[in-house]
């Protein structure tokens, strides 16, 4: 299995940071040094520094090659904070390896299958535009020349295929499956403490109020806790400090 790259600082605890789409552990930097624990943040497959082998980049893919990651460092008793499509890839490992697992952590996080008509509007045209075929490949490319350098390294194939996943109007049904799969944990894992960061929400914002109001009726041990600073989508970059002193206040109060 290729190895995933990753960065990691402190010992203690672990505390994993997973990013989305179309970012890196990078998107972590300013986020992970005030917090405590040992602290990783892998690169998903072809993302970032991590390697970009021959695959269709499809969400048990990045699920198998996380698994052969946490596996090969050995990691139980996980703290777990997700964003955006990261949010989705570890509650799905957590959902299949609870015995591992001490809490988790999400901001702007893929959690929810939705229907058009859910989504953002504006977000909803540009991902119509995406998942048409021929249509998404001349945009994701134009999308790409318009990252910053430190995300620009990324493989274009996952970036369209994260895109094309992103779980609308029912489809693709072998994600909206596996996302129903992992909620269904979320709702029944009283013992597992849980975070949702919101903030004072941005145009591009994914999570808005209603499918947070859903989430914290869904999802059992769920704390819901609103930042007023504004933020768009790329919650650790636009507001690191604050979601850190928010993880950092919700992890002294985590069980050991």
């Amino acid at each position: 299995m290729t190895k995933l790259a990753y960065r990691s600082s402190g010992s203690g605890a672990p505390v994993v940071f997973l990013h989305g789409n179309p970012t890196s552990s990078h998107l972590w930097r300013n986020v992970m040094p005030s917090l405590p624990g040992r602290r990783l943040a892998p690169d998903l497959i072809g993302m970032g520094e991590s390697p970009r082998p021959d695959i269709a980049y499809t969400f048990e893919e990045h699920a198998s090659y996380l698994d052969e990651w946490f596996n090969s460092l050995s990691l139980t008793d996980v703290v777990l904070v997700g964003h955006d499509w990261g949010g989705a890839l570890v509650a799905d490992w957590a959902s299949r390896h609870p015995s591992r697992v001490r809490a988790l952590a999400f901001t702007e996080a893929v959690l929810k299958p939705m229907s058009w008509e859910e989504f953002p509007p504006a977000g909803a045209e540009v991902f119509r535009a995406i998942k048409t075929p021929g249509v998404g490949e001349s945009l994701i490319g134009n999308f790409l020349s318009g990252l910053p350098p430190e995300y620009a390294t990324s493989f274009h194939r996952p970036l369209l295929q994260w895109a094309r996943s992103l779980p609308l109007g029912g489809e693709p049904p072998e994600v909206v499956a596996r996302i129903e799969a992992f909620n269904g944990w979320l709702a029944s894992s009283t013992e597992v403490p849980k975070l949702l960061v919101t903030f004072d929400p941005a145009f591009d914002t994914m999570l808005t109020p209603p499918m947070v109001n859903w989430m914290a009726a869904n999802f059992a041990s769920l704390q819901v806790v609103h930042r007023p600073e504004r933020a768009g989508h790329h919650t650790p970059e636009d507001q690191p400090q604050a979601l850190a002193d928010t993880l950092a206040e919700w992890l002294h109060r985590v069980p050991a």
